[in-house]
């Protein structure tokens, strides 16, 4: 009797259906991923505009003014750019107050349509009132 020649390996059926599943596992991912890496960066607007603001803060109680000059709260630029350039930070006065706003740039500007712009007034008042500023 003549001996059955065994081939081991994967049919192409076999191969095409892993890389189905893969594929449908990185449609599920990839939004999920963004999504987490754009309300990450949103949180170091947030971060920022609390940090500027307590520097507002400062100088009122040494000078009793607030200023609209990034450098004169000792930040290299205005507006204040984030260390990873994803937004400018800039602050306005107004009625004796200051108003800090975050605007997204570049990537984090596509990606975070409804939170382009954050901001936080002398009084806390945060702006947009809605998951912008939520975890």
């Amino acid at each position: 009797m003549p001996k059955v020649k065994v081939i081991n390996g994967f049919t192409l059926i076999e191969l095409l259906i892993a890389v189905a599943i893969v594929a449908i596992l990185a449609s599920i991912a990839l939004p999920s991923y963004t999504d987490f890496v754009t309300r990450s960066n949103r949180t170091e607007a947030q971060r920022e505009l609390l940090r500027i603001a307590n520097m507002q803060e400062q100088l009122y109680v040494d000078t009793r003014a607030y200023t609209a000059d990034m450098t004169a709260l000792g930040l290299g630029s205005d507006p204040f750019v984030t260390e990873n350039t994803y937004y400018s930070i800039d602050a306005a006065l107004a009625n004796g107050g200051f108003v800090l706003t975050a605007t997204a740039l570049g990537t984090q500007s596509t990606n975070d349509s409804n939170c382009q712009a954050l901001s936080v007034s002398e009084t806390g008042k945060k702006l947009p009132a809605n998951a912008c500023w939520e975890k």
